[in-house]
């Protein structure tokens, strides 16, 4: 696709880079921005955005790295929370788990797991609270974090790696949360986690710290002995400082002027030579204090082995890794989701019903001025095309903001293999009938009675089929659009242009034998043409009007009115059939779209 073209030429990033962490151990990556804290977990993660590596290799218990095994052992906490608010922390971590737990484990065993991971990170006093976003409101930003967090704990990895997991959050917040991990990390997981410039006493939690500068290593060892090397280098943290804020700023680049900004890369880069020399003896690349080798190394081992036994909850066997519940399991779980996280978003179902229901009564209220009598043949003709155009262009909007709300959420857990794109396809487009249904029950049904429309039953219930197939049809076109372009801006444009084309070759805008060849093709496609086809013969035919010309009164047949329109070129279910292929040709589309386009939340062109 074109935003995924690399246009500028590959530049390597980091360079020199060894090191090894074991269980038991917390490692912080710090430096400053644009140093490769994120690079190198996405490096670690086997994301895409991270690069290829020219050189080296990552070794996970002695096991080359692949996608495969990183999804079997490493649990990826992203910088940005994302969950669906209008679920409970309980409710969320429930669906996840049913999702992530091997199919062999009973619903009371899952349900253990969850409470017993809410225990372990102290969410016993919001559970049951909405998790919330920046529009709803739910828990604190620290217990945000916290349930994000829980979310990867569930399946208990043996690797936690977190992006920024203090961002955005006050001093006291992050230090709770940096005690959490380091309480998890001596539960013998090895915790890895990215920080910018963390307050001292965060930075006394740290087990050991990796400081990066242009992605090169400043240093590279246990966090008590960085002051004590540095010193030995001929910098020493003064007195009252905080260590991370020092030599994080001793290793940032000056921009401000290009004398500035090369002295500092003389600078980092002799940090770096001198800091290779120090380890190059060293078979686990981190630097000690000579005369404390050999006690370090006894200490480190001993709080690897210390794990308290409340950490020890379920414990899942590399056999039932890959015993996933899959399928139907998958999609249950999925539709159940979705579903109780759209019927707790009170607010825009009360929206969304309200502009149904003003938009009928403004229509209908319109053509209630004619009372018992029916309405003349220009006004019903212009009503029928009216009613199967103004709303879905509603909808059309109202969609796409929502796919593209949701896309960073699908993304992450598709990356995470949490679920395939096949169930995700069949509960989101299932999960959404409903409040189809009820929308085009609200817009429809006033209109048709307030106008005073063809009264039989069967013209009513065939008059609201094609309302709903209408409505459909520019429903998944947006699903379509969504998924198949990375922002809200095109994917809205693109989304009206379509809208746009069938509107205008519809056949009321301009008779269908006016338009030119191009025109003329597109509107074989175009769901208003079927859907307004579809009206004309349901209210004109097998009824009559009567037309007053002077003192002469003309009785017209009703198919002559649908004759003269164009609109009889095809029989009544033809209609039906091709708003039906319609709306599955656009799910096909979507379905492929989610299948071969990443669902990131922005990309770049």
């Amino acid at each position: 696709m074109p935003w995924e073209w690399n246009k500028g030429s590959e530049t390597a990033t980091m360079t020199n880079l060894n090191i090894r962490v074991s269980s038991g151990q917390m490692l912080a990556v710090i430096g400053n921005s644009g140093c490769g804290r994120t690079t190198l977990l996405d490096i670690i993660t086997c994301k895409d955005e991270g690069g290829k590596i020219k050189s080296g290799q990552i070794l996970i218990n002695g096991k080359l790295s692949t996608k495969h095994l990183v999804k079997k052992c490493v649990a990826h906490v992203r910088q940005d929370d994302q969950l669906l608010p209008h679920l409970t922390v309980r409710e969320t971590l429930s669906f996840i788990a049913k999702l992530r737990l091997p199919k062999s484990y009973s619903d009371q065993q899952r349900q253990k797991r969850v409470e017993d991971v809410i225990a372990e990170l102290r969410l016993r006093q919001c559970a049951n609270t909405k998790v919330g976003n920046e529009y709803t409101r739910g828990v604190s930003g620290g217990e945000r974090r916290r349930v994000s967090i829980a979310v990867q704990l569930l399946w208990n990895p043996g690797i936690l790696i977190l992006d920024e997991p203090t961002s955005g959050l006050d001093s006291f917040t992050a230090h709770n949360l940096v005690i959490t991990l380091s309480r998890l990390a001596r539960g013998n997981r090895l915790v890895l986690l990215s920080i910018h410039q963390p307050r001292s006493d965060i930075f006394q939690l740290f087990d050991l710290v990796l400081l990066l500068s242009s992605g090169a290593t400043i240093y590279s060892g246990t966090a008590k002995d960085m002051v004590q090397y540095f010193t030995s280098i001929g910098y020493p943290c003064p007195r009252y400082s905080n260590p991370a804020d020092f030599y994080v700023d001793l290793t940032s680049i000056d921009q401000r002027t290009r004398e500035q900004e090369m002295e500092c890369l003389e600078r980092t880069k002799s940090l770096s030579d001198i800091f290779q020399q120090k380890v190059k003896d060293f078979d686990d690349f981190l630097w000690k204090a000579q005369d404390e080798n050999r006690e370090l190394t006894s200490s480190e081992t001993s709080v690897s082995v210390q794990t308290p036994t409340k950490d020890k909850v379920i414990t899942i066997g590399k056999h039932e890794k890959d015993e996933l519940p899959k399928g139907i399991h998958q999609f249950s779980v999925l539709l159940n989701r979705h579903v109780s996280n759209d019927l707790r978003d009170l607010t825009t179902l009360i929206i969304h019903g309200a502009e149904a229901v003003l938009m009928a009564l403004l229509i209908g209220f319109l053509y209630y001025g004619q009372g018992a009598n029916p309405l003349s043949i220009q006004d019903t003709v212009a009503l029928l095309f009216m009613k199967g155009s103004l709303t879905p262009f509603a909808v059309v909007l109202d969609v796409v903001a929502k796919c593209h709300s949701e896309r960073a959420m699908l993304y992450h857990e598709l990356e995470d293999g949490l679920y395939s794109i096949t169930p995700y396809f069949f509960a989101k487009v299932i999960g959404e009938l409903p409040e189809h249904f009820a929308f085009v029950v609200f817009y429809s049904v006033p209109i048709y009675w307030l106008a005073n429309l063809n009264p039989l039953p069967e013209n009513f219930l065939m008059n609201f089929l094609l309302m709903w197939l209408v409505v459909y049809c520019s429903r998944t076109m947006a699903l379509w659009m969504s998924a198949l372009f990375p922002t809200l801006q095109i994917s809205s444009f693109l989304s009206n242009a379509i809208f746009t084309a069938s509107y205008l070759t519809g056949g009321f805008i301009i008779r269908l034998d006016n338009l030119w060849t191009v025109p003329f093709w597109i509107s074989f496609v175009s769901f208003m043409r079927w859907s307004f086809a579809g009206l004309m013969q349901v209210q004109f035919t097998d009824t009559t009007y009567k037309v007053q010309l002077q003192n002469i009164t003309l009785t017209i047949p009703g198919e002559l009115i649908v004759e003269s329109m164009e609109m009889d070129a095809y029989p009544l279910y033809a209609s039906f059939l091709t708003l039906i292929g319609i709306s599955a040709g656009f799910l096909l589309l979507y379905y492929l779209s989610l299948r071969f386009i990443k669902q990131k939340s922005s990309q770049d062109w």
